[in-house]
């Protein structure tokens, strides 16, 4: 994959001999779909990493602690789910401050897991290198994917969601899904699919840790 070349400073996947995947959920916390989420990896004892975003953990903060006491990750997505390609690399910088600052805070109060590394994704999958480079620097890593669901996609189906994961998953992968409106009528079919049909194969799910 080219751009994977091309960005080999971001992470793509976690390399691995063993039954790993990474599920990833983009967008939250909010609450018609995050704490379903939630109830359904607890059934299969399944960890996840959550890119969250500020303005969804300031309107929704019982749910973002729902998260944290379940003990998933936690990944920064912006404040305010802006692109990276549209936006001065001084004013996104700032606005994953801003999360930062939301997702730090709750250091003080809670068990949230403390990483080494800050994660980021950023929102569509657009960052411009210089943005990149400016947040490695300060020490994130910046996780991308190598899966995709296409959940959001309201002109996929259900069934095309699920084999969007299931195809295309194996050891290390990491897979997005989005607990956010938008995707959660093909996510709400696909991710119990994807989390039994893995499971029967061996698979466990772990959250991202750096």
């Amino acid at each position: 994959m080219l751009v994977k070349r091309m960005f080999p400073n971001y992470i793509w996947n976690i390399p691995s001999n063993h039954k790993t995947i990474y599920l990833t959920f983009d967008d939250g916390p909010i609450p018609e779909i995050t704490n379903w989420t939630l109830d359904i990896l607890k059934q299969y004892n399944a960890k996840a990493s959550f890119f969250c975003i500020g303005s969804n953990i300031e309107k929704h903060p019982s749910i973002f602690q729902d998260i944290i006491n379940d003990g998933h990750t936690i990944g920064n997505h912006t404040h305010n789910h802006i692109k990276g390609w549209k936006t001065k690399t001084k004013d996104y910088l700032y606005n994953i401050k801003e999360a930062q600052n939301i997702i730090s805070s709750k250091h003080q109060s809670t068990e949230l897991k403390t990483l080494s590394s800050p994660l980021f994704r950023p929102p569509y999958g657009q960052i411009k290198p210089k943005q990149g480079k400016k947040l490695i620097g300060l020490g994130y890593k910046i996780i991308m994917w190598d899966v995709l669901s296409f959940d959001w996609d309201s002109t996929v189906l259900p069934e095309t969601c699920l084999n969007n994961v299931i195809s295309n998953a194996t050891n290390g992968s990491i897979i997005v899904f989005h607990d956010s409106i938008k995707a959660s009528k093909n996510m709400q079919y696909a991710l119990p699919k994807v989390l039994e049909h893995f499971s029967k194969k061996g698979y466990s799910f772990k959250s991202l840790e750096f």
